[in-house]
C-alpha cells in the first residue's frame, strides 16, 4: 500500500509542478495584454495609398502613446472590405485581439456596389452584436453615398448607421470624410480615398467620440 501510495503522490505533486509552471509561463502573457482598439474598416481605415504612418488609424495609434500609453491600436481594416466581409471574419478578430474598445467603419464598398442597404444594416448589426458580447464598447462610424445613386438609396444607406447607432447604444461618428469633403484636393486621383495630409483630420474627427471610450 505504501508503495501504491507513494506512486500515487508523485504524480499528484508531478502534475501540480507541470500546471504551476504553465501557469507561471501565461502569466508575462497576461501582464503584457494592453487594452485594444481593435479598428475593423476598409480601405478608408487601412490608408490606400499612404505609407504605413500616415492613416488616420496610424495617427490614432501614435497620438494614444502620448494619452494613453496603456493601450494599443489594431488596425484589422481591409481594402475592399463589405459589410459581409467584415461580418464573416469579426469573431475571429475579436478572439484573437480580446479588444475594449472596437471601431467599425465599413460599409462604402457596399454602397458603391449597390448592394441592398437593407442586408448591409444586418451585417453591421452583426458585427456591433458579436463585438458587445466580446463586452467591448462600439464606435459605429458612417459614411455616404454620392447623390447620383439617388436619394432613395443615399438616403436608406445613410439612415442604417443613425439606426443602428441609437439601437445598440453605440458612440457614433455621422460621416467619416466630413472635415473633408468641401475640399477636392483632399482625395487621391481617384476622387475616393483622401491624401496624407488630411489624415489628421480624419483622426481628430474620430477623436471626439473614441476617447471617451477610453475611461
Amino acid at each position: 500500500m505504501n508503495g501504491i501510495y507513494g506512486a500515487w503522490r508523485a504524480r499528484v505533486q508531478r502534475g501540480v509542478m507541470i500546471f504551476l509552471a504553465l501557469a507561471l509561463l501565461a502569466m508575462p502573457a497576461l501582464a503584457d495584454r494592453k487594452p485594444t482598439v481593435l479598428v475593423f474598416g476598409d480601405s478608408l481605415s487601412a490608408g490606400y495609398g499612404l505609407a504605413v504612418n500616415q492613416g488616420w488609424v496610424a495617427l490614432t495609434a501614435q497620438r494614444m502613446l502620448r494619452t494613453h500609453p496603456t493601450w494599443r491600436v489594431v488596425n484589422a481594416s481591409i481594402s475592399g472590405e463589405t459589410t459581409a466581409g467584415g461580418a464573416a471574419r469579426i469573431a475571429a478578430e475579436l478572439a484573437r485581439t480580446h479588444p475594449s474598445v472596437v471601431v467599425i467603419e465599413l460599409g462604402a464598398n457596399d454602397g458603391l456596389r449597390g448592394l441592398d442597404p437593407a442586408q448591409t444594416r444586418a451585417n453591421l448589426d452583426r458585427m456591433i452584436r458579436n463585438a458587445k458580447s466580446a463586452k467591448a464598447k462600439v464606435l459605429l462610424i458612417g459614411m455616404r453615398m454620392p447623390p447620383n445613386f439617388g436619394l432613395q438609396y443615399t438616403s436608406a444607406f445613410e439612415q442604417n448607421y443613425a439606426l443602428l447607432a441609437k439601437r445598440h447604444g453605440t458612440a457614433f461618428v455621422p460621416f467619416l470624410l466630413a472635415p473633408i469633403m468641401a475640399d477636392r484636393n483632399a482625395f487621391q486621383e481617384d476622387n475616393m480615398h483622401p491624401v496624407a495630409r488630411v489624415q489628421g483630420k480624419l483622426r481628430d474627427h474620430v477623436w471626439v467620440a473614441l476617447a471617451p471610450l477610453l475611461k
